[in-house]
C-alpha cells in the first residue's frame, strides 16, 4: 500500500469516527432523553390548561399559536420588520466589538492600564440601560440611532469583560517563552495576546449579539 493510500485510509476512518462521534450524541450515552419528555409535559400542561381557560385571548392554545406563528413567517410586512430589527442588532454588536475589543486588549495586557480605567468602567457599566434612552434620543434624534446606541453599549462591557478575562487566563509561560527568544511588545501582542483571547472574545461577542436582542426597543 502506497502512502497516498495509507493517507485516504487515514482520512476515511477519521471521517467515520467523527460520524461515529455524533451518532453517539444523538442516540448514546450522551444524548439528554429529559429535555423531550419536559417539552411532552410542558406541552400537555399547557393543552390542558387552555381548554380549562377557554379564553384564547388570555391563554391560547398552543395550536393557534404554531398557526400564527406559520403566519408570521409567510408575512412579508413581519419580515421585513424581522430583518430590520436583525440590521440594528448586528449594527451595534459591531460597534460594540470595535470599541470594546481594543479597550479590552488595553486592560488586559497592561495592569496600569487596567487599574486606569476599571474605575470608569466600572461607574459607567453600573448605570441602568434604560437610563440612557432619554440621553440617546437628544443625542441621535429618532429612528436607528438611538436604538443601535443602546444596543452596542448593553454589549460593550461583555466584550470588555471577556476580553480582559480571556488575556488574563493566557499562562506567564508563552510571555517568558517568547520574551526568551527575543520576541517584542509587538509580536506577543499578535502572536501570543490575541490568539490567546479568542475564546473570551468569541464568548463576549455571543453574550454581545444576546443582549442586543433585549435592549431592541
Amino acid at each position: 500500500m502506497s502512502a497516498e493510500d495509507r493517507n485516504i485510509k487515514r482520512m476515511a476512518q477519521a471521517t467515520n469516527m467523527r460520524d461515529r462521534s455524533k451518532w453517539r450524541k444523538l442516540n448514546g450515552k450522551e444524548f439528554n432523553i429529559y429535555t423531550p419528555i419536559a417539552l411532552v409535559i410542558i406541552a400537555i400542561i399547557w393543552t390542558v390548561a387552555a381548554d380549562a381557560v377557554n379564553q384564547p385571548f388570555l391563554f391560547p392554545s398552543l395550536k393557534s399559536i404554531a398557526t400564527a406563528f406559520v403566519q408570521a413567517i409567510t408575512d412579508l410586512y413581519v419580515l421585513r420588520n424581522i430583518g430590520i430589527t436583525m440590521r440594528r442588532v448586528l449594527t451595534g454588536a459591531f460597534y460594540a466589538f470595535i470599541i470594546g475589543l481594543p479597550i479590552g486588549m488595553i486592560m488586559g495586557y497592561s495592569k496600569t492600564m487596567l487599574k486606569a480605567l476599571a474605575p470608569f468602567i466600572n461607574s459607567i457599566r453600573q448605570v441602568p440601560i434604560m437610563a440612557w434612552v432619554p440621553l440617546s434620543i437628544i443625542w441621535f434624534g429618532l429612528g436607528d440611532g438611538p436604538t443601535i446606541f443602546m444596543i452596542a453599549f448593553s454589549g460593550i462591557f461583555t466584550i470588555i469583560l471577556n476580553t480582559i478575562s480571556g488575556i488574563q487566563d493566557i499562562s506567564k509561560d508563552f510571555y517568558n517563552a517568547a520574551r526568551s527568544m527575543g520576541a517584542n511588545t509587538l509580536d506577543i501582542f499578535k502572536d501570543i495576546v490575541l490568539p490567546g483571547s479568542l475564546p473570551g472574545v468569541i464568548t463576549g461577542v455571543r453574550l454581545a449579539i444576546g443582549m442586543g436582542w433585549m435592549s431592541v426597543i
